[in-house]
């Protein structure tokens, strides 16, 4: 009973130091804007917002931008979102930027097309060699336009249905896998077709797992049960599992880039010899880096960091050069270093600690 309280509290703190992100970041919780400082947003003047007869909502950053400039002046977007929350397409409205360099950074457009509002406000974008400027600009301009259409798109996702299509049905199918059969099948063949399976489908095909930036994200922004089904499930089993006595189960059964470690450990049999010693300095060290990035999280001084959690690397199109960098190094190494990247370094995990 004492054990189970001190779980419940270990939780109940985990919650609020997430929230204390939230607010720090976004000045936001669950959906709720305490900031309270861009109330004109809300009306219509000067376009920012219209929607169109089919229900695409269009978001022109001529105002929200106005600050922020390319190589030849302002470069403000149309950004065009459809009634189920996907940006279908994004316009450049007239600028003052040299047309073959803009050519080139318009390119961009395509990394946003296609992917939901959450999706979107995650990508990370690269700028295209030789129309750094322009890029800059646009990538400012998308920020901001996804921004105000997360808060003008609020109240009306409190209403967004399940998502019947196919990766969503097939990650959730996955995730319950996961989260019920090791519980009472302990076989070696069906562990490395459960891992495969959320590699390929939670990993690369639907690009869901927790992570600080989703975490912080659904913190900040709220969750609708019903159309996040998948996500819930999954902070289900990393959080409330360990109360009933599966510690690490989630890293241990459901996570892509946990089970992409396991995997690549069988392909070599010889593995690093790390002394007792060395793997409590390590431990050590895991401790003292989740300490100083939640620092950063809390002062501000760099909310970025969370950007660079491996986990992205699945999402091939949209995650930058380094997350992919990263997430390849510590795969490489765990060939002959049992999963460096969740024993000794993962934030995440670490925070699934608290709890377990």
């Amino acid at each position: 009973m004492k054990k189970k309280l001190s779980q419940i509290l270990s939780l109940i703190v985990c919650l609020l130091m997430v929230a204390a992100v939230s607010l720090r970041r976004d000045g936001k919780l669950l959906g709720h804007d305490f900031r309270a400082k861009q109330k004109a947003e809300t009306s219509v003047k000067n376009d920012t917002l219209r929607i169109e007869s089919d229900g695409t909502m269009v978001i022109n950053t001529t105002n929200l931008g106005k600050d922020i400039s390319g190589y030849g002046g302002a470069v403000p977007l149309e950004i065009y979102i459809d009634k189920k929350g996907v940006i279908s397409q994004v316009k450049a409205l007239p600028n003052g930027e040299s047309p073959e360099f803009f050519g080139r950074a318009s390119t961009l457009f395509n990394k946003w097309k296609g992917k939901s509002l959450k999706e979107a406000e995650t990508t990370q974008v690269d700028a295209v060699s030789g129309a750094t400027y322009s890029s800059k600009a646009i990538i400012a301009n998308m920020q901001r336009g996804l921004q105000y259409a997360d808060k003008a798109s609020a109240k009306a996702q409190t209403s967004i249905p399940f998502d019947f299509s196919a990766k969503n049905i097939a990650g959730l199918i996955v995730a319950l896998m996961a989260a019920i059969v090791p519980l009472f099948v302990k076989n070696r063949r069906y562990r490395m077709v459960q891992q495969v399976l959320n590699i390929v489908v939670l990993g690369f095909w639907c690009g869901t797992m927790v992570s600080y930036s989703a975490i912080i994200g659904y913190m900040s922004n709220g969750m609708n049960v019903v159309s996040l089904l998948l996500p819930c499930v999954l902070l289900v089993i990393a959080f409330i599992y360990p109360m009933f006595g599966k510690k690490n189960y989630y890293c241990n059964h459901v996570c892509p880039y946990g089970s992409l470690q396991e995997l690549m450990g069988k392909t070599v049999h010889y593995k690093v010899k790390i002394s007792g010693k060395t793997i409590r300095r390590l431990d050590t060290f895991r401790k003292v880096l989740w300490g100083a990035l939640m620092i950063c999280l809390w002062t501000g001084l760099w909310f970025d960091w969370v950007n660079y959690e491996p986990f992205s690397a699945f999402m091939v199109e949209s995650a930058s050069w380094l997350v992919i960098a990263i997430a390849l190094v510590f795969a490489l190494l765990s060939a002959i270093v049992m999963r460096p990247y969740c024993r000794f370094v993962c934030p995440m995990g670490s925070l699934f600690k608290m709890v377990g």
